[in-house]
């Protein structure tokens, strides 16, 4: 016998304990020591990856801020800021701090889209491509008449879905297939119809597993990795949708090229590529990219107009006060129309504060040298990350922060300019979403439309606030899946 099991054992026994001690000394010297927080954050991400699994992150991140301040650690290497000044140093215009490998993770796509880039030049021409399709005068020159086209069928089909049904409806269903439509007219160049179909198609329904298993695998790509060979469809699918998905992205791409040149929001976009312009489209890039805008504007526009309506229908002061203002537009009317209306603008920042689609994670990497912030130093490579979440609920920033109380938008000038400054729904600085006009715009006429037409409308006993918490896989959800009202 080489060695006797006494030997054995002690010399595995010290092997052991090497490597607990060479584990355990990088956590006695971590400059993050300084940091609040639990005191297992030093040593595991575990119980930060049990909310990413449950779905519950964004809950689990605004606890620990609640307990422990604006700057705390959540992880060895990461640390949640939600404070105005620090989110402003990290998400501000020049700023150095760069997106972290979180991104990569993200996408199912094999190229990085604009959403995922991380270097920052290739960055910024893809979105200086873009900006001209998504600007203000781009969507109301070419695209406010679809958009209000699929708004006023929306409320037709809720009305007479309300008619068969006694008056119950789901609204998340209709604006999931509101949106749908919309994004893909825009996106691929024709409508999915699926409003005068009255369900999802197979597109929207892998779009949604998707998002959910993108949002996990993000953030446990072993989770992922492992969850495309399990023996569950259900699980196997949440990783396993680049087929599909790719087969509607190809339409893009035809329409893109079909004569006339307008068939879709990327068409001018491919005149300026042709011409040699920087952050140029190939197919392959539009294909990702349609896809990627596509899921990007379908659930969040659906979900957060669900959310607008359902809280507004829990006060009726609120339902009635909005209705009275929209009674007051022209029987034809157009976008423009409503941005005047100041109680509905209200309303729907309200909405953006609360109930936002993607209050979630947005990490960057902490530049060379570190920075100091918070009184706090965070050393280079460190992962630092904010979410709107917490800071749409800054007590400092909005009093009675869980109070939907879109009256708050209309009162002291310099009060409402810090709570603009706080809102971070779509990002901050230079990677701020581009969509931000295009949910404006389809929130502003759907949200109209409803209350002109659906006046006296209520919630349905089973759309309570159980039934409406958040789920958080990335963007949010009811946990029900639905929000039933009844359609005077």
């Amino acid at each position: 016998m080489l060695l006797s099991y006494t030997t054995a054992f002690v010399f595995l026994g010290v092997i052991v304990a090497i490597s607990i001690v060479k584990t355990l000394l990088p956590t006695l010297h971590n400059p993050l020591n300084a940091l609040p927080g639990p005191w297992h954050t030093k040593l595991t991400n575990l119980r930060l990856k049990l909310a990413v699994l449950t779905g519950r992150r964004i809950h689990y991140i605004h606890s620990l801020h609640t307990k422990y301040g604006p700057y705390v650690r959540i992880s060895p290497t990461e640390i949640a800021v939600n404070d105005p000044a620090g989110n402003k140093h990290i998400h501000g215009v020049g700023s150095n701090f760069e997106k972290s490998a979180w991104y990569n993770d993200f996408t199912v796509m094999d190229r990085p889209t604009l959403f995922t880039m991380q270097e920052r030049r290739s960055h910024a021409a893809r979105r200086k491509l873009f900006a001209r399709g998504f600007s203000r005068s781009n969507l109301k020159t070419n695209w406010e008449g679809v958009i209000k086209e699929k708004v006023e069928l929306v409320v037709r089909k809720v009305q007479e879905e309300a008619g068969r049904q006694g008056g119950k409806v789901d609204l998340l269903k209709w604006f999931t297939l509101m949106a749908s439509d919309v994004s893909s007219h825009l996106m691929f160049g024709e409508s999915f119809h699926t409003l005068e179909q009255g369900e999802v198609n197979e597109f929207i329904r892998v779009m949604t597993l998707a998002l959910k298993g993108n949002g996990i695998g993000a953030e446990l790509p072993l989770v992922r990795a492992v969850g495309k060979w399990l023996p569950f469809k259900a699980v196997r699918e949440l990783w396993q949708t680049n087929e599909i998905l790719d087969e509607y992205a190809r339409v893009a791409v035809r329409n893109m090229k079909a004569a006339g040149g307008g068939k879709n929001i990327f068409a001018n976009m491919l005149a300026e590529s042709e011409k040699g312009e920087e952050g140029a489209l190939d197919d392959r890039d539009v294909e990702i990219e349609a896809t990627a805008l596509f899921i990007a504007g379908t659930d969040t526009t659906a979900v957060s107009l669900t959310y607008l309506i359902w809280a507004v229908l829990r006060k009726p002061d609120l339902r009635i006060q909005l209705e009275n203002e929209v009674s007051t537009l022209p029987e034809v009317y157009t976008d423009a129309d409503t941005e005047k209306l100041p109680f509905l603008s209200a309303v729907i920042e309200e909405t953006m504060r609360l109930y936002g689609a993607a209050p979630g994670m947005l990490p960057r990497i902490v530049p060379p040298g570190g920075v100091d912030m918070g009184g706090f130093y965070i050393p280079q490579g460190m992962t630092v990350t904010t979410h709107a979440y917490s800071a749409h609920r800054d007590p400092e920033v909005f009093p009675d922060p869980l109070e939907f109380n879109p009256r708050r938008w209309l009162g002291d000038e310099a009060a409402v300019a810090s709570m603009k400054a706080a809102l971070s729904g779509f990002g901050s600085g230079a990677r701020s979403c581009l969509g931000i006009h295009l949910a404006y715009t389809e929130l502003r006429l759907a949200a109209a439309e409803f209350f002109r037409r659906c006046q006296g409308s209520r919630l349905a006993e089973s759309a309570t606030p159980e039934s409406m918490e958040f789920e958080n896989f990335f963007l949010i959800a009811p946990r029900s899946d639905r929000c039933e009202i009844v359609v005077a």
